[in-house]
């Protein structure tokens, strides 16, 4: 097996890379810092597993499995954590494999032999409150992961079953439901349609055509996104607020 640690404590990754270094089943380990690093490494180096830790900076652990289960051929994950027992329940409850640090030899050939891919569900399922939402809205083009930072994106759209990410070097197409993208980034995002979700960030003002037909106007954009009536008083709420 091929396996990848990623632990932004040089101590604790270069501690897991001598305990795997000595398991028959392994034949070579690299290591990463975060979890955008995580990532590039598993494009190019396509790992079998990933000893994941959770909380790092850049992109924690949690998003960083999220983006990558979107990979072909996803590495298995299992989570590195120092959580307490509250939390580890969540992880217990939804069958995901983790090892509580600091890892014991014994405990991590067992998990590293059983280790199997996550899902969708079992991510969603384990986000732990007071946790960040993601950083990055990721979309897997020629088979791979590209990643836009959600402080580039200026809107979601929906267009039938896909979403249409408009971001400040272009745009793309993503897989996610407008009504997730509206509950997980509630605070940064605002409905201005049934069919549209805009940064609070790139709303610069409001324009009504001859029609009576409003829109929201965005900084440095020639577009304009028609805003609903249902949407309306919480566009003009936003703008006094700006």
């Amino acid at each position: 097996m091929k396996i990848l640690v990623v632990d932004d404590e040089p101590l604790a990754q270069q501690r897991l890379k001598l305990l795997i270094s000595d398991l028959e089943a392994v034949t070579s380990v690299e290591t990463a810092s975060n979890g955008l690093q995580a990532i590039e490494v598993c494009q190019t180096s396509k790992p079998d597993v990933v000893l994941m830790d959770i909380r790092m900076p850049a992109m924690d652990g949690l998003e960083a499995a999220d983006h990558i289960s979107h990979m072909e051929d996803a590495p298995a994950i299992i989570f590195t954590t120092a959580y307490d027992e509250y939390a580890l329940a969540a992880f217990n409850v939804n069958a995901i494999d983790y090892l509580l640090k600091p890892v014991r030899r014994n405990k991590l050939e067992e998990a590293i032999l059983k280790a199997s891919c996550l899902n969708q569900a079992q991510l969603s399922a384990i986000k732990l409150k007071g946790e960040p939402g993601r950083t990055h809205i990721s979309t897997n083009f020629s088979g791979n992961i590209k990643l836009i930072p959600l402080k580039d994106v200026i809107y979601f759209q929906a267009d039938q079953k896909y979403i249409t990410v408009k971001h400040i070097k272009g745009e793309t197409i993503i897989e996610d439901t407008l009504k997730e993208l509206q509950v997980e980034f509630a605070e940064t995002f605002i409905r201005v349609h049934r069919n549209a979700l805009v940064s609070k960030s790139f709303v610069s003002g409001l324009y009504r055509d001859g029609e009576g037909h409003s829109f929201v106007t965005l900084k440095d954009l020639g577009d304009k996104l028609e805003i609903s009536r249902r949407h309306l008083s919480e566009v003009k709420k936003l703008l006094k607020s700006l």
